[in-house]
């Protein structure tokens, strides 16, 4: 995959670019110019998109890795993946998929195991712990922006946002349209015109 591109920027992002680019949205120039990656690099990326969108990644994989463990690190991804399940499983969580990055943190604090991601996800496809994201419905309307700070999508969501909560937040963010960066977060107890204002305000140069 593209050299360090994993370091900086998520899968999504990467995804949500070249959504865009195949469906016209934006020009290769712009595309290059935000990956900061050279052309041919950047088809080979696209190539790895087309053949398999769904599990698209641009996380670094070892060439050489070994997915032998043993029973006892088995046992524990197991357990944390029923964890899991059953956190997504719960109706008052907003919880929808496995996240199995966040397994593997777990295992090494709480177990003292260092398991590599594909490990924790080929158990986790055996194992019947995954789950296929649904495609994604088309928009009745949708607005194309063609370059960043063109159209700023800013909203605020109610859930319980950690399944261990007591109670549920308000999650306010602003998302640039364009390029699918997260400019703004906040987690408060009430929502407030005074909040939204403060968020705009910390936005605005």
């Amino acid at each position: 995959m593209a050299k360090q591109l994993h370091k900086r920027f998520t899968t999504n992002q990467v995804k949500s670019l070249l959504e865009k680019y195949e469906a016209k949205e934006i020009e290769l120039s712009y595309i290059l110019n935000i990956l900061g990656i050279p052309r041919r690099r950047f088809f080979k990326v696209l190539k790895s998109y087309r053949e398999d969108k769904n599990n698209f990644s641009i996380d670094y994989k070892r060439n050489n890795s070994n997915n032998k463990i043993g029973k006892e690190v088995e046992d524990n991804i197991l357990t944390e993946l029923k964890v899991e399940k059953d956190l997504i499983k719960a109706e008052d969580n907003p919880i929808r998929g496995y996240n199995y990055s966040y397994i593997k943190d777990r295992l090494e604090e709480k177990y003292k195991n260092k398991v590599s991601l594909s490990t924790i996800i080929d158990r986790a496809k055996k194992g019947g712990f995954y789950i296929n994201k649904p495609k994604s419905k088309a928009h009745d309307r949708e607005i194309v922006t063609n370059y960043v700070g063109e159209l700023i999508q800013h909203d605020s969501s109610h859930h319980k946002w950690n399944p261990y909560a007591d109670k549920k937040w308000y999650l306010i963010t602003s998302i640039d349209d364009c390029s699918r960066y997260l400019l703004y977060y906040n987690l408060v107890e009430a929502e407030t015109s005074w909040a939204h204002i403060m968020a705009l305000a910390i936005q605005t140069p």
